[in-house]
């Protein structure tokens, strides 16, 4: 059994409205999503999505011809590139998509069986006003999300708190709260300064008042002393790690004891070998493992996958904000969205692999040969 082929195609969905996405300063026009497809000898096919995998072809030649479900060989070889050129990440989700089809077995088993099933928290990605914000808590609550992920970041920090104060008015105790700062990235064109350790203390405190279970990246993601002074001065739990590039960074925020939170995602760093026993250790440590998943469906089907067999989360992120942010949009590349069920929990089907069908007809009407948001 080998590998035959592997194709990747870029694409972007027009946005009408545009989403303004709280950590981007220039509305986005079109989101796009690159489709890796591996298939195998036998005519079977597995996808992925995450990164642009800009560069991959001059790679290719490491997988074609190999047997697929050597899948402890192509995360090393994945993790070498990722040193020499970009983060090549999607390719091992369709690997273990291809393997589990191979299998027959979906992923969730693959990675260790402990559940099928994660709680998930409505994140939000826009800034609204306190009363729009506070309206549609509401209406997550109401769908049976455990949890709801707010955005800081707008022009006064006094605005951030009275949306705060405006949903815990709202939903009372019906919503774990979260809080993301938005401190450990910026955008290409951003150069604003992330927070140091005394902003980020004094938010902390702040924050603890409305009884919020997280605080997401409060400072910059090198800030390894910053955060772990952070973590032993406030109740507030510290999450972060989106942006970690490589696995050995995670096992020193551990370490060092930086985060209560870790949040790597499997389309951007260590795929699912690497990731699978990072969350034992993380677990191991007493701490919490939960994905970051803003991207697509793809994207977030494979962390549900990881999160669920391996060790299970309070709540898995769940990119959700309507009507800028639909599970329409958010999976246009699929034949059907990814939704919640009624109890606010994301279920992993018992299909082999990621147990996902792409929607060819929208794939070929938004191909594009870029994969910016413009």
């Amino acid at each position: 059994m080998k590998i035959a082929d592997i194709r990747i195609t870029h694409h972007q969905l027009p946005l009408d409205p545009p989403f303004p996405a709280a950590w981007d300063t220039q509305p986005r026009r079109k989101f796009p999503a690159t489709i890796v497809r591996v298939t195998d000898d036998e005519g079977r096919t597995g996808i992925g999505s995450g990164d642009a995998l800009y560069g991959f072809h001059d790679y290719a030649h490491l997988f074609v011809g190999q047997d697929p479900r050597h899948l402890d060989r192509h995360a090393a070889v994945l993790d070498n590139i990722s040193f020499h050129a970009g983060r090549c990440w999607p390719l091992e989700i369709a690997l273990w998509d291809l393997a589990g089809q191979i299998e027959g077995r979906p992923i969730w088993q693959m990675v260790g069986s402990a559940g099928s099933r994660v709680p998930a928290y409505a994140s939000f990605g826009t800034h609204r006003s306190a009363q729009e914000t506070a309206a549609l808590a509401v209406t997550a609550a109401d769908r049976g999300f455990p949890a709801l992920k707010l955005r800081f970041g707008r022009p006064r920090l006094e605005d951030d708190f009275a949306v705060l104060a405006a949903v815990r008015r709202a939903v009372g105790d019906r919503l774990q709260l979260l809080v993301d700062c938005n401190q450990g990235w910026r955008m290409p064109w951003d150069t604003q300064p992330p927070w140091v350790f005394a902003q980020a203390l004094e938010v902390a405190q702040e924050l603890a008042r409305y009884d919020v279970f997280w605080m997401e990246e409060p400072l910059h993601r090198a800030d390894y002393a910053g955060m772990a002074r952070l973590r032993g001065a406030t109740t507030v739990k510290i999450a972060g790690g989106e942006g970690t590039r490589e696995i050995y960074e995670f096992y020193t925020l551990l370490e060092r004891g930086c985060l209560d939170v870790y949040q790597p995602d499997v389309a951007w760093t260590g795929g699912m070998t690497q990731l699978r026993a990072l969350a034992h250790a993380v677990a191991d440590a007493g701490c919490l493992f939960t994905p970051h998943t803003w991207g697509n469906g793809i994207g977030l089907m494979a962390n549900m996958h990881l999160t669920a067999g391996t060790v299970g989360a309070p709540f898995l992120e769940f990119p959700w904000d309507p009507p800028f942010w639909t599970t329409a949009r958010r999976d246009f590349m699929l034949t059907a969205p990814i939704e919640v069920d009624t109890a606010g929990g994301l279920a992993c089907s018992n299909a082999p692999g990621l147990g996902l069908s792409v929607d060819e007809a929208t794939l070929a009407a938004t191909l594009s040969a870029t994969t910016t948001y413009a």
